[in-house]
């Protein structure tokens, strides 16, 4: 796990950690949460695992948070002027399997098993475009403002029913954006303290003992 470039873990609220989200991998899917497929996935190649979890930052407009509009591009949905500044989204075609959202409440867009067009240009360990064996995760949020609590305990729930319901997984790195696309992509940003999922992560764990 990526964890070299956080300070020191800040304690995260236990109620919320006790949060075990159930996977339908038939479906590709985690049951009760909402879903809203996005037409931007396609196939994995064959013979292409789930290998890798990214963890991305997206706010639109820039450092602007409870808007629509995160949701309605990783959806496919069309965006109006004031959704952007400065770059024009209105071709852009993106998505990724999951968004959390500031209160830490998730939409799935893409089916575990398929592609999701999330990392771009993209390489890890030796091993070019990452959408075809990475899951890609995005919280609603900015490289500067901190994440929220909600969304650590969330994603760390995430991460550990992924890791029980696919076996590929369960070791798998857990990286950001920027350490897969190194000098064109700075998300989740130094706003993302990688030891304070571990410690989420951990606090998961012992929820499910």
């Amino acid at each position: 796990m990526n964890l070299q470039r956080s300070p020191a873990a800040i304690p995260v609220a236990d109620p919320l950690a006790e949060v075990h989200y159930r996977i339908d991998v038939a479906e590709g899917r985690i049951v009760g949460v909402r879903w809203r497929p996005s037409p931007h996935r396609d196939a994995r190649p064959d013979g292409s695992d789930l290998e890798l979890i990214i963890v991305h930052g997206i706010s639109l407009p820039p450092r602007v948070f409870g808007t629509p509009w995160p949701e309605a591009l990783l959806a496919g949905a069309g965006l109006p002027e004031e959704a952007w500044v400065g770059e024009d989204l209105r071709t852009l075609q993106v998505s990724a399997h999951l968004l959390i959202n500031r209160r830490g409440e998730m939409v799935q867009f893409v089916p575990f098993h398929e592609r999701a067009w999330h990392a771009g240009r993209s390489f890890w360990r030796g091993r070019s475009a990452c959408n075809d064996f990475a899951v890609g995760i995005e919280l609603e949020g900015a490289d500067d403002v901190p994440y929220t609590d909600a969304q650590y305990i969330t994603l760390a729930s995430v991460v550990r029913s992924l890791r029980a319901a696919y076996p590929s997984l369960a070791h798998a790195p857990l990286v950001g954006h920027s350490d897969v696309a190194p000098g064109r992509k700075t998300d989740p940003g130094p706003a993302f303290l990688w030891t304070r999922l571990a410690e989420a992560l951990v606090r998961a764990g012992r929820a499910r003992a």
